[in-house]
């Protein structure tokens, strides 16, 4: 395959990676409209909590759509040679990805049932997904937009917000810790958790989102201007 073809490509692999993260993102919304979920307090309660309904499989499915949309939009990032395939930017998205997949096969604990070794491995998972998601965009940034430095800069601002909700959740467990209320309840957990989530998506899909689709160049058209 030439560079030409690749270059044409990429946009569409990259489109369909920011509609797969949308997707994701819009599944997530719908679960707070949906009978069986509708009761889950959105300010209060994390997007884990979805995951012990009926409508689990909705939560597991938008997870998934997102890692998908990720691992895709930076593997056609690498394939542009925007990215170098071994750099920060593909170790925190690997991460990331690989964080989304475990958040679906480890489910939130049930604190009403007691503490569990899953539970507690979905908790990790979701730490690193949130803190990983944002330094990949902030790392990536730079290497994507080299010549567009308001792109770059309006995606690494973005990417340092979605840090800066998860340093309010830091900030509780500080207080905590110091004779406060509990971390949890000192903050809205679910409303920051999901602005959290929400400005790191929009982040993500700042950084994927192609400049322009170019179409290919048939190689013999190559020679005849070089």
């Amino acid at each position: 395959m030439t560079t030409s073809q690749v270059t044409a490509r990429s946009p569409l692999a990259l489109l369909a990676a920011v509609v797969s993260v949308a997707g994701g993102a819009l599944l997530i919304l719908l679960l707070q409209v949906l009978p069986a979920t509708s009761g889950i307090s959105p300010v209060r309660r994390t997007i884990s909590e979805y995951a012990l309904s009926e409508n689990k499989w909705i939560f597991d499915v938008a997870v998934l759509l997102v890692a998908f949309g990720s691992a895709i939009g930076f593997g056609a990032l690498i394939r542009r040679k925007h990215l170098p395939a071994l750099s920060a930017a593909s170790v925190f998205c690997a991460l990331w990805t690989l964080s989304l997949v475990v958040i679906v096969a480890f489910p939130k604990n049930n604190w009403a049932i007691g503490p569990s070794a899953g539970g507690t491995v979905h908790r990790i998972a979701s730490v690193v997904a949130f803190v990983c998601l944002p330094l990949a965009v902030w790392f990536a940034a730079k290497a994507v937009f080299p010549s567009s430095p308001a792109r770059r800069a309006v995606t690494r601002v973005l990417a340092v917000a979605a840090l800066a909700w998860f340093g309010v959740i830091l900030g509780a467990i500080v207080v905590s810790m110091n004779g406060g209320r509990p971390w949890w309840q000192a903050i809205p957990l679910g409303l920051v958790e999901r602005a959290m989530a929400l400005t790191g998506l929009i982040a993500l899909a700042s950084l994927l989102i192609p400049p322009r689709v170019v179409a290919p160049v048939p190689d013999e058209a190559l020679r005849v201007a070089s």
